[in-house]
């Protein structure tokens, strides 16, 4: 069942690989192809920002038969219109970008697909395509569906695969059930000099129900006909490269290994930039013996073939969940007077890792060192790990007593009494099979939702500066026997040992896209690894660092997020004057001509009594905060900028804890 309410809409522009938005308008998701979520716009500043005021907002309950509390979308904004999905369907919609009026809807019911899909609701946006004559809107339905619209008039483009519609569980070089195949995508496809690239998401691997997953293969589309261009195995098959790291015919059976998060391209150099997730299962690989490219590598791929130009494996056969989880930054940079075209990844373990985006070689050594093997029965170990040199992380890596909680000697005394129940150590300690008696499991910092998660970064091409939200947030692996194991089952999966009971939950590969659910899954992200109700690991929880990338120093860092309530108000810290913590969750930043803007994961109470968040704005150079404007709740998508009839508009998405999913548009009064 399909509706569409017609309107029109104008002719749009280029994408650039590393320029910011262009023009006042913000055409793809990450500003440009480039993904530095970059604007040059300078109207909105450190004099004005607290007195932005709502231009106008777009609620989206009505869309899809239930509100939505997971409101990712970062919308685009082309001559004078802006686009999004929206709603538990993922609806599109085209609004009027002066005053937030719906245009046109489209509408997807995809029955049974749609709901047995691994990636529902709205996921991150929508592509937009155009040659100066014809425009198109580019999407993925949660069933794994990529649909070309007219931008004018948001109908099927007919001439685009079959009636608008190419089919993505077919034409990929495996046998993928139409309607229970598990796989899908959250994030936006992506278009580069007419060839539309699209990803491929899962199911959390942290309890998969076999290691005989789907594939997450990367195709390329003619965005004029719909046709494959090209494919990419992200495991390889017999005959191309790296399938000798997949020991005993493991590529043959093993699934997962997507492209999650957003892909950047620079279409000077033809080249794609993808970033790739783990391997099933997230947390055991006793079935994938060995290194498992492209596991967890950053690949570059020509725009053309699909051919893999080079690749780097930042984790080598990965048991933490450190899927890479957002868009590389395409970033020029000097370093010791030469100019460079470089590719940053900021990563789930808060390393920026920062190559040269043509061949691939680290821009300042990434060092292989040994790490300590597990003794998980059967499982296969890598002896040694990739660890750069410069930057220097951005949070915190590893576990010791000192990360513990320290607001009072008691409360620190606590935590080190419960810890002693787990396994603690570096960055890369391995999962430890939960015992009742101890350890229950391992401790990791940063937890399998990051550091720096799917919102990922954001880029200033004239300071070559990068910026990234990382949160500090302790997770615990811990494996059971799996109550179904056999040769076509998990040996082991994520869980938790009990005096009388074993419990199995996810950590969530993704936060955001699946929340997971009950107790287990709690202690298996580290929900339940507090002291009184506080968190296990000290502040701050959340931070917005600033990276010169010609230096690999890191510039400044703040925290970013009000002191929770539960903090602020609880009996055993009062008295105790304690600086801003920062909050953690997924939190994506949006960069202009001065300002980093970001807003707030989590609500707390205002001074007036009202429960909501902030949209905060730094100095970019030194990150002093200089504004701040309430929000009804939570940032849950990367906010944008653009500019309509002389006026700055800043748009956020939110939404989460009972507050159904929100556009708010801001800007200067008059």
């Amino acid at each position: 069942m399909k509706a569409v309410i017609p309107v029109l809409c104008l002719l749009g522009a280029q994408v650039f690989a590393q320029t910011g938005a262009k023009n006042g308008e913000w055409p793809t998701y990450g500003a440009d192809l480039g993904n530095t979520h970059y604007s040059a716009l300078d109207q909105i500043d450190a004099s004005n920002f607290n007195k932005l005021t709502v231009a106008w907002r777009f609620k989206t309950d009505s869309l899809g038969p239930r509100p939505e509390y997971q409101f990712e979308t970062t919308p685009l904004m082309v001559r004078g219109v802006v686009y999004t999905t929206a709603g538990t369907r993922r609806d599109v919609v085209a609004l009027d970008a002066a005053n937030g009026e719906m245009l046109w809807m489209h509408r997807e019911n995809e029955g049974a697909r749609g709901s047995n899909a691994p990636r529902q609701l709205s996921g991150r946006g929508l592509a937009y395509w155009t040659d100066g004559r014809e425009e198109r809107i580019l999407y993925v339905t949660p069933g794994y569906r990529l649909i070309a619209l007219d931008a004018k008039t948001g109908s099927p483009v007919s001439s685009f695969g079959e009636k608008g519609v190419v089919d993505l569980k077919l034409d990929d070089d495996q046998e993928i059930d139409l309607v229970t195949g598990e796989v899908g995508l959250h994030a936006t496809p992506v278009v580069a000099k007419d060839t539309v690239i699209v990803g491929a998401a899962h199911r959390s691997g942290g309890v998969p129900k076999s290691f005989r997953n789907v594939k997450g293969f990367v195709r390329g589309y003619d965005v004029r006909t719909g046709k494959r261009l090209w494919i990419f195995h992200t495991i390889p098959r017999p005959g191309e490269f790296g399938i000798d790291t997949w020991l005993n015919d493991s590529w043959s059976y093993t699934g997962n290994t997507g492209v999650w998060g957003q892909i950047s391209v620079d279409e000077d150099l033809g080249l794609v930039y993808l970033p790739v997730e783990l391997p099933t299962g997230d947390y055991y690989g006793a079935h994938r013996p060995g290194n498992n490219l492209f596991g967890e590598s950053l690949v570059a791929v020509d725009l053309k073939t699909g051919q893999r130009k080079w690749h780097y494996q930042l984790v080598h056969h990965g048991l933490w969940d450190m899927d890479i989880p957002c868009a590389p930054i395409l970033a020029d940079i000097t370093v010791n007077g030469r100019t460079i075209k470089a590719v940053a990844q900021p990563t789930k373990q808060a390393n920026l890792y920062v190559f040269d985006r043509t061949n691939g070689q680290p821009i300042w050594p990434i060092e292989e060192r040994p790490v300590a093997k597990g003794d998980v029965p059967g499982e296969w170990y890598s002896p040694t790990q990739p660890f750069p040199t410069k930057p220097p992380a951005y949070d915190r890596q590893g576990v010791s007593l000192s990360d513990l909680i320290d607001f009072t000697p008691a409360l620190h005394d606590e935590a080190v009494k419960l810890v002693s129940k787990y396994k603690i150590g570096p960055m890369f300690t391995a999962p430890v099979v939960s015992k009742a008696e101890g350890p229950l499991a391992t401790l990791i910092l940063p937890s399998a939702t990051g550091g720096t998660n799917w919102p990922g970064g954001s880029y200033d091409p004239e300071t070559h500066m990068t910026y990234a939200y990382s949160q500090t947030n302790m997770g615990a692996l811990g494996l059971v026997p799996s109550p179904d194991s056999g040769f076509s089952e998990m040996e082991f999966v994520q869980g938790t040992a009990t005096a009388g009971a074993r419990r199995t939950g996810g950590a969530g590969a993704e936060a955001g896209a699946e929340a997971p659910a009950g107790p287990a899954a709690a202690e298996a992200s580290g929900a339940s690894l507090t002291v009184q109700g506080l968190p296990l690991v000290k502040p701050p929880y959340g931070r917005i660092t600033a990276i010169d990338l010609n230096k690999g120093e890191i510039a400044w860092q703040i925290a970013h997020g009000e002191t929770p309530d539960i903090i602020r108000n609880h009996p055993a810290l009062k008295g105790l004057n304690i600086p801003r913590t920062g909050r953690s969750g997924i939190i994506g930043t949006l960069l202009t001509k001065t300002l980093v803007i970001a807003g707030e994961a989590g609500t707390f109470t205002m001074p007036d009594g009202r429960k909501g968040a902030m949209l905060r704005a730094y100095n970019k150079a030194t990150g002093q905060e200089v504004g701040a404007v309430y929000l009804p709740a939570q940032q849950s998508g990367t906010p944008m900028t653009y500019m309509l009839n002389g006026k700055q508009y800043v748009i956020v998405a939110v939404g989460g804890n009972g507050y159904a999913g929100e556009l708010i548009a801001f800007r200067l009064p008059g």
